[in-house]
């Protein structure tokens, strides 16, 4: 029998994981296709058509390696955003500059802080890369951006990471809230803003892009519906984005990727109109909520945390039977946070088939609950 090789320490005591079950694996467990797909917080009202015909024009030309500099992509955003293209980095969506980010800031033992109950795939990443996590509690079901930024002053840590619009409950801090944190940010932390749900916020805080304290994530994946396509930016002073290219997979963002989303960045009507199809969503989401005798919590992304009025089992059992029903949702997963369960915003097929569902699998999870 060959010896297996070794793996280096660091990732042979690390526990085999992934942050999330993908749609695809519960489908071909469960022996059949969902027919609303509402948790993975995917834009299910589609990309721009500009954007579709861009990419398909592209595929004739996918012999060829993207651009490994974006440079067509990172001037637009620049403009869009109001910075030079030397404030931007293009990456494989945020996910991927999440990890590149952790690999510039962090050595094994260094501390991170980030919210209890937050988006997983970050916490991931500095696991990976040995890091320690110092995780703060929600405060009121959203992220408390003072007690991030002053549990990072506080520890010595490397990083501190905030979401917002946050994942996944969906609430959002008003500009003046992450402006005030920020200013009790002590030099040499890094903070990165996640803004994956921007375009769906009222309103933005103001930041000197030429502090190098702040990276700020960005995505076509959410409003632009383009999550299939893996593609996102980061904002930041020049000299830290400059480092990414001392760790980042130069060939790693496709021309395919790259020019739907040039195309999706110019096609303004189509994300206004995906803007205003995503609140009547939320509000239809609510609605559904309300004729079964649950609440929502406010939301300023593409998808509304339901309070099921229980405690986590009973949304487990609430997201199951959903699940068995043909309705794919996710759920938070850190109490109290996991009362809910997590519905994405989508056309009104998917949103019909939730309301149909919703019913029999509350009656099914009280049905448990009670031991009948």
């Amino acid at each position: 029998m060959r010896q297996i090789p070794t793996l280096a320490p660091l990732p042979a005591r690390l526990p085999d994981s992934v942050p999330f079950v993908g749609p695809e694996t519960l489908e071909r467990q469960r022996g059949a296709p969902f027919a609303a797909r509402l948790g993975a917080n995917e834009n299910g009202f589609g990309p721009s058509p500009r954007a579709i015909a861009a990419m398909q024009a592209e595929a004739g030309e996918v012999w060829k390696y993207g651009d490994p500099t974006n440079h067509d992509l990172r001037a637009a955003i620049a403009a869009h955003c109001g910075v030079t293209p030397a404030h931007v980095v293009v990456g494989e969506g945020i996910d991927t500059l999440l990890g590149l980010a952790v690999r510039l800031m962090v050595a094994e033992g260094n501390r991170v802080v980030s919210s209890e109950g937050g988006y997983p795939t970050f916490d991931f990443h500095v696991t990976g890369f040995g890091g320690e996590l110092l995780r703060v509690p929600y405060r009121d079901d959203r992220q408390d951006p003072q007690a991030l930024v002053a549990r990072a002053g506080e520890t010595g840590a490397r990083m501190v990471y905030l979401c917002n619009p946050d994942n996944p409950m969906g609430g959002w801090h008003p500009p003046e809230v992450i402006e005030a944190a920020l200013a009790t940010l002590p030099d040499d932390i890094l903070l990165i803003l996640d803004e994956a749900y921007a375009e769906f916020a009222p309103a933005l805080p103001r930041i000197d892009p030429d502090d190098p304290r702040v990276l700020r994530m960005r995505t076509f994946s959410k409003a632009h519906g383009m999550a299939g396509a893996r593609i996102g930016w980061a904002i930041g002073a020049p000299v830290m984005i400059r480092a990414f290219d001392r760790v980042r997979n130069h060939f790693g963002v496709n021309r395919i990727a790259q020019a739907g989303a040039l195309a999706a960045l110019a096609d303004t009507a189509h994300l206004d109109r995906t803007v205003a199809q995503v609140a009547a969503a939320r509000d239809r989401i609510a609605a559904i909520a309300r004729d079964n005798g649950l609440t929502t919590l406010p939301s300023a992304t593409n998808f509304v945390a339901v309070d099921c009025g229980g405690d986590g089992g009973f949304a487990r059992a609430v997201l199951t039977a959903l699940g068995d029903r043909g309705v794919f949702v996710r759920m938070p997963w850190v109490a109290p946070q996991n009362r809910c369960i997590r519905v994405s915003c989508g056309p009104a097929g998917a949103l019909d088939a939730f309301a149909e569902v919703l019913p029999q699998a509350l009656a099914m999870a009280r049905q448990g609950a009670s031991g009948g």
